[in-house]
C-alpha cells in the first residue's frame, strides 16, 4: 500500500512536438508550480496549528479551544501575528507586544511540515491524484498521520515523553483506515504481523533493561509503525532509526553534549525511520534484495 509510486509507459518514438504542445505543457508546467506551492503553504498552515497543539498538550489544554497567545506575556494574537514563516521573519523571531524572542521552534515545525506534506505529496503521484477519489483519501490519511508524528516527535525531544492521546490517536486513525480501505485478509493481517512483531521487539528490549534502555511510550509507538507501515516497510523503519539514533549518539558524545549514561529520546529517530520507510520503503527494500541476490 505504501511506497506506492505512478508509473508511465514511453515510447520510443516520441511525437515532434509542435507550438499546441508547448503551451499544453508550459501550461500544465505552471499548474504543477502552483500546486507544489499551495501545497507547501497549506502544510506551513498545518505546521502552526500543531506548534498550538504541541504547546496546549505541554500545558494540559485543549488546542480548539480559545485564540493562539504569546507564551510570555500571554497576550492574544492578531491574524498578522500567526502567518506562518512570515510573521516570524517580519518580527525578527521576536513577539510584537512584549519583545521576547520567540522560539525557533515555531518557524521550524511550520518549514519541516511543509517540506515533509510536499515529499509525500509526491511520493503518492502529485498532480495524478486529483484523478482518483481513493488516491486523494489516502493522501489526506497519511497527511494526518504525518502531523500526529511530528507532534510526538518534538514533544519527545523536549520532554521525553511521547504522549498518550497523541500515538492512541495515530494508531486509532490506522484501525480505522484499515477498516475503511479492506482489500483481503492477508493483506490486513500483515500489517498486524507487522505491528505485533516490531512492539513485541520494543517490549523485549524494555522488559529486559527494566525501562533503561527503552521506555514503555515507545513500545506504543512501534505498535503503531507496524500497523501504518506494514511489512516489510516497518524493517526499514528500525533499522533506519537505529542506525540514525546510533550516529546521533555518537556525535552527542564527542561534542560532549551527552556521556555514555546520559538519556536520549528515541522517538523521534523512530519517526524519522517511519518517514524514511513511508517515502523510500519500498525502493530501499529492492535495492537490498538485489544487492544480495546478485
Amino acid at each position: 500500500m505504501f511506497g506506492y509510486r505512478w508509473e508511465f509507459a514511453e515510447s520510443d518514438e516520441r511525437p515532434e512536438k509542435t507550438t499546441a504542445c508547448e503551451e499544453l505543457e508550459n501550461g500544465y508546467t505552471k499548474e504543477m508550480l502552483f500546486l507544489w506551492v499551495f501545497v507547501f503553504l497549506f502544510g506551513t498552515v498545518v505546521g502552526s496549528f500543531l506548534n498550538a497543539v504541541i504547546y496546549r498538550t505541554e500545558k494540559g489544554g485543549s488546542a480548539f479551544q480559545g485564540r493562539s497567545y504569546c507564551p510570555h506575556c500571554k497576550h492574544q494574537l492578531s491574524w498578522r501575528d500567526l502567518i506562518p514563516l512570515l510573521s516570524f521573519i517580519l518580527l525578527r523571531g521576536q513577539c510584537r507586544y512584549c519583545h521576547l524572542k520567540i522560539s525557533w521552534q515555531y518557524p521550524l515545525v511550520e518549514l519541516s511540515t511543509g517540506v515533509v506534506f510536499l515529499f509525500i505529496f509526491f511520493s503518492y503521484g502529485g498532480f495524478a491524484l486529483f484523478f482518483s477519489i481513493d488516491h486523494i483519501f489516502r493522501l489526506a490519511y497519511v497527511w494526518g498521520v504525518t502531523s500526529l508524528l511530528i507532534i510526538i516527535f518534538v514533544y519527545d525531544l523536549k520532554h521525553f515523553l511521547i504522549p498518550d492521546t497523541i500515538v492512541y490517536g495515530a494508531t486509532g486513525l490506522a484501525l480505522l483506515y484499515h477498516l475503511l480501505e479492506f482489500e483481503n485478509l492477508e493483506n490486513f493481517v500483515s500489517f498486524w504481523i507487522a505491528a505485533l512483531f516490531a512492539s513485541g521487539f520494543f517490549l523485549a528490549i524494555f522488559l529486559g533493561s527494566r525501562g533503561r534502555w527503552m521506555g514503555l511510550g515507545d513500545v506504543k509507538l512501534a505498535f503503531f509503525m507496524g500497523l501504518f507501515l506494514g511489512w516489510p516497510n516497518v524493517l526499514v523503519a528500525l533499522f533506519v532509526a537505529f542506525v540514525i539514533g546510533a550516529g546521533g549518539g555518537l556525535v552527542l558524545i564527542a561534542t560532549r553534549r551527552k556521556n555514555l549514561t546520559s538519556e536520549v529520546p528515541f522517538g523521534p529517530f523512530l519517526i524519522a525511520g517511519t518517514l524514511v520507510a513511508l517515502l523510500w520503503g519500498k525502493d530501499l527494500v529492492d535495492w537490498y534484495l538485489n544487492l544480495i541476490l546478485v
